[in-house]
Formats: structure tokens, sequence, C-alpha cells
């Protein structure tokens, strides 16, 4: 089973126990957290699609720690012209787990 979601802007697909990655979300760390904007589930094979999205159903996560992402170095250049440019940042993220899926 497994159901498509959308966790602060940007669509996850997700199952149960699985750990994803997410933009920082305002929970504290071992707080559980309900998201409701599901869009689609996959229940063996039985498919379920909203318009755009399904009524009654929620993904229930635990939020398991807050962290930095990786640096991104975004480099600019324009050749024969002396302009370089380099900038970085790196994401705040927040790691969540799965904890159950309710159609």
């Amino acid at each position: 089973m497994f159901a498509i979601v959308e966790i602060a802007g940007q669509q996850f697909k997700v199952q149960k126990d699985q750990q994803i990655f997410v933009n920082r979300l305002d929970a504290a760390v071992d707080s559980k957290v309900d998201f409701d904007q599901v869009l689609l589930i996959d229940n063996g094979g039985k498919i379920d699609v909203g318009a755009p999205i399904i009524s009654g159903a929620k993904v229930s996560a635990k939020v398991l720690e807050h962290l930095k992402g990786d640096r991104v170095l975004v480099f600019k250049k324009k050749r024969r012209k002396g302009y370089q440019k380099l900038n970085g940042h790196r994401s705040y993220l927040t790691k969540i787990q799965i904890e159950s899926i309710k159609a």
C-alpha cells in the first residue's frame, strides 16, 4: 500500500515505515503530524484518485529530527567578460517516518 501526499508544497510517494526528508516543518522532535492532502492511494491494486484530494484520507507521520541538507553551490560565469559569481546554500530539512496511511 502506498499513497501520494503533498507535504510542505511538494508531492511524495510514501509507504508505511518509510523515512523521508521534507522541507522544514513547524513541529517538535518526536511529535506526530498528520497530512490530509492525499492525492492518490493504491491499496493492493485498488487505486483511489482524488479530484484533487481524497476526502477523509490521512497520512500520519512522526518527526525524527531537524537537520540541514548538503551544501549546494551555484556558479555563474559569462565567458570572456571576467564575470564569475559563486553562491551556495544549505536547505533546512525535517526527517519524518510514515506511521500509517488511512483511506
